[in-house]
């Protein structure tokens, strides 16, 4: 058996410890972008990958205890003509260790993604990286890092965002890797998801990259670095940067299993706090601040989420995987975008993204305007202009002992 097809099997292995009844899970179809030829690149369900580990197209996979049985349609004769020959039904079964294959219409009953306890048996799984899982991760993040000193390079001769991204995403192509998610390159960090690429690049500005690869078999990476257009920070810029990399240094150092998530979304929150106090932008003491949640004027998500198969891992199950049995969102400000409330553990792989970003729609809110009139300083704020958005992202895998930095490859130090 190849090392593919032992890992599947040790994942079923586990499953079979947690359900009792047959499994389906459907790695979907490809869609139509405007008429049915010219699709959308086929990408399968991360279930389906996780216990299948081919993204194959309009498959099946039913599980039974360690019975691994797939059923796939064998290529049409004419589909050579366009997409060349492609490995048989037999051939695919005998990659993943499946011990039958079928045809699509001799699929039989199962329970399917949608039911509760299959949900909850598959999120204790995935939760936890195998050997496997880390060494794909491993792979997504070491191109991940050289995508974004691609990106730093070309900074110094772009002229537009859409320059710096095509150098960074070549990078990921060049190694037969996709995106992970859809690339963010700007120098408007106050946009958190900011999917245009079309504005001017000048050399006062900061460039927030957040962007990630994902390995063929379907395994993300997550990183954001902030530079400067130029090669150097003005004072206002560094200070700032200097307290978000202080926020995500601090995070990162209480990382090991039995912490929970929260309490370091909220350390960080804390630390952002504490530097604004410092730099005369924010006032009173930082714990109060982040109890009225005045830290989320400029810090409004959380500090990260879970990383695997999906860059948010399993939020297609919604707050099911990232929300411990019992745990609700808040509807506070400064928690209500909370990705992951759960106690660490080893085996987990989180990201830690603090930020700092001048939202108007925030900032420009009458109401919180009036809110906070007495604890924040916008005269001073006002000195902060050329910092938009900051936000340094990493992804850190729990160790028994700790946590390990797998994207410390890529500096985060302001110099």
């Amino acid at each position: 058996m190849n090392q593919l097809a032992d890992t599947l099997k040790s994942r079923r292995q586990k499953l079979s410890k947690l359900v009792n009844f047959p499994v389906i899970l459907r790695s979907g179809s490809r869609k139509s972008r405007n008429f049915p030829a010219n699709t959308y690149p086929f990408r399968a369900s991360s279930h389906f990958l996780y216990f299948a580990g081919l993204s194959l197209e309009d498959a099946i996979v039913k599980i039974e205890g360690e019975r691994l049985t797939l059923f796939l349609d064998d290529p049409k004769p004419a589909s050579a003509l366009w997409h060349g020959e492609s490995p048989t039904r037999d051939q695919i079964a005998e990659a993943i260790g499946a011990d039958a294959a079928y045809p699509l219409s001799e699929i039989t009953s199962g329970i399917e993604i949608d039911n509760l306890e299959l949900q909850k048996a598959i999120i204790e799984l995935r939760l936890i990286h195998d050997e496997s899982a880390i060494a794909e991760i491993r792979k997504a993040i070491a191109v991940t890092v050289e995508a974004h000193q691609a990106g730093i390079q070309a900074t110094l001769s772009a002229k537009t965002e859409a320059q710096i991204r095509a150098a960074m995403e070549s990078v990921i192509l060049s190694h037969n890797m996709t995106c992970a998610y859809n690339s963010i390159v700007t120098v408007h960090g106050e946009v958190l998801h900011n999917e245009q690429y079309h504005h001017p690049v000048h050399p006062g500005d900061l460039v927030l990259a957040d962007v990630g690869a994902e390995t063929q078999s379907g395994w993300a990476s997550d990183i954001t670095r902030t530079w400067s257009a130029s090669g150097t920070f003005s004072p206002t810029q560094k200070a700032i940067y200097d307290v978000v990399l202080e926020a995500h240094d601090r995070a990162i150092a209480k990382i090991c299993p039995g912490i929970e998530y929260r309490d370091i979304h909220l350390l960080a929150c804390e630390v952002l706090a504490e530097g604004l106090v410092d730099l005369g932008i924010l006032r009173g003491q930082p714990a109060d601040l982040v109890d009225q949640d005045a830290h989320a004027l400029f810090f409004p998500h959380g500090i990260g989420h879970l990383l695997g198969l999906d860059v948010h891992d399993m939020e297609d199950l919604g707050d099911l995987a990232g929300y411990a049995a019992g745990r609700s969102r808040s509807a506070r400000f400064g928690l209500g975008y909370l990705r992951l409330d759960r106690l660490l553990r080893a085996g987990m792989i989180v990201t830690i993204e603090p930020g700092f970003y001048q939202v108007p729609a925030i900032l420009n809110d009458p109401e919180r305007r009036e809110k906070y009139r007495d604890v924040v300083n916008w005269q001073q704020l006002e000195k902060f202009s050329d910092v938009r958005g900051i936000r340094i992202e990493d992804d850190i895998l729990v160790t028994t002992e700790g946590s390990e930095i797998l994207s410390a490859a890529l500096p985060t130090s302001a110099n």
